[in-house]
């Protein structure tokens, strides 16, 4: 069970045996904008039931053994802690070009402004709509899809991540540097992969109900104690929370990752690997073997052996525990992939039976592309 890259997903790892992937086309679902607006509203009822209700994360990130400082960031501020949701417009001022490309439903690949005070302001406000029950439903994918695209601009530039995480609210900023500091580890597990020049053959989906997912996770953890939060951070980082379907090159099968031999173990799979609730009560089961239960880091080795990986995926998982409410930003986060051209986003809909360069590509789909001026490094 071995990640594409992680998350918001980038690139195999050709040179990396514990990572050569590239999935071919599977099966996928589809969701209607009712859908997604009854979905949201859903969503909302189950993540304040998880705001009374949640499990404590017993093996937080405060356990991942790098010091003071990775301790520090890792504790954060609890819900009641970050800034109160202020008064906001009737959507967030995301910035915008008329002149990029743009996908069939309008949407362009998000800018990031160079200036640290208005990155700030911006990431600040995103953060605040994305918990924010009154933000439309409609808003919430371009919501996310813009922190995510933040996160691993900033995670990839020192100086400037430095520069805006000082102009945040303290509550905020301890955000921020989780998420910088898990994306930097699966920087990490990178160094020495090269830029893709050629795109793998994957399906991207969209994935199944927010609210649906999370009962799946919050199911599992009632039956074995592996908490709700890591579950979904495997989720997300292993198949960008079911977006990529497919089978990998080593056969692993998935929304987490199975491969048939483990599926295969008595106590794991049961039902259909492909299935989202099946496949995440057999990853609670699976943690549980390997040792997850009496220490979470342990459990996660088996899942991947990194402490890279480890260490991301409870950065992640704090995040949850610490507000249920980040969910919402996490679960809209797209596919993305480091290549010769930067930094792609692989949206919905992508479908490629055989694997496609990159500059082919990018004829058909030019809005993958980050924007050459102001995209920052990729």
């Amino acid at each position: 069970m071995t990640p594409v890259e992680k998350p918001g997903l980038a690139q195999p790892l050709p040179e990396d045996p514990h990572r050569r992937r590239q999935l071919r086309r599977g099966r996928g679902r589809t969701l209607s904008a009712a859908g997604v607006a009854g979905g949201a509203v859903a969503l909302l009822a189950a993540l304040a039931g998880v705001l009374m209700l949640r499990p404590e994360l017993r093996q937080s990130a405060l356990a991942l053994g790098r010091g003071s400082d990775m301790a520090a960031v890792a504790a954060g501020p609890k819900a009641a802690d970050l800034p109160a949701a202020v008064a906001l417009p009737a959507a967030v001022a995301l910035p915008t070009d008329p002149a990029l490309p743009q996908l069939a439903d309008g949407r362009h690949y998000p800018l990031v402004p160079e200036d640290p005070a208005e990155l700030a302001a911006l990431l600040a406000a995103v953060e605040t709509a994305l918990r924010d029950p009154a933000t439309p439903a409609g808003q919430l994918p371009r919501l996310g899809h813009q922190q995510q695209v933040i996160y691993r601009q900033l995670s990839r530039d020192q100086a400037r991540s430095e520069a805006v995480l000082a102009l945040l609210d303290p509550a905020w900023r301890s955000v921020a540097e989780r998420h910088v500091a898990a994306r930097r580890e699966f920087l990490a597990m990178q160094r020495r992969s090269r830029p893709l020049a050629i795109l793998p053959a994957w399906r991207i989906i969209a994935p199944a109900p927010a609210e649906e997912l999370l009962a799946h996770y919050r199911k599992a953890a009632a039956a074995t104690g592996i908490d709700w939060e890591v579950l979904a951070a495997i989720n997300l980082v292993e198949t960008g929370m079911g977006r990529i379907d497919g089978v990998s090159v080593a056969n692993a099968q998935g929304p987490m990752q199975f491969l048939p031999t483990t599926w295969a173990q008595p106590g794991v799979g049961q039902g259909d690997i492909r299935d989202p609730h099946d496949a995440i009560q057999a990853a609670a089961r699976y943690l549980v073997r390997r040792g997850g239960r009496q220490d979470i880091r342990r459990g996660l080795w088996g899942y991947n052996n990194s402490d890279h990986y480890g260490r991301a995926v409870l950065l992640y998982a704090s995040l949850l525990r610490d507000d249920p409410r980040a969910y919402t930003g996490l679960y809209y986060w797209e596919i993305h992939v480091h290549t010769e051209a930067g930094d792609l986003w692989l949206p919905v809909g992508y479908a490629q039976s055989q694997p496609v360069p990159v500059a082919a590509y990018l004829r058909q789909v030019p809005a993958s592309a980050p924007p050459a001026a102001r995209s920052g490094p990729a």
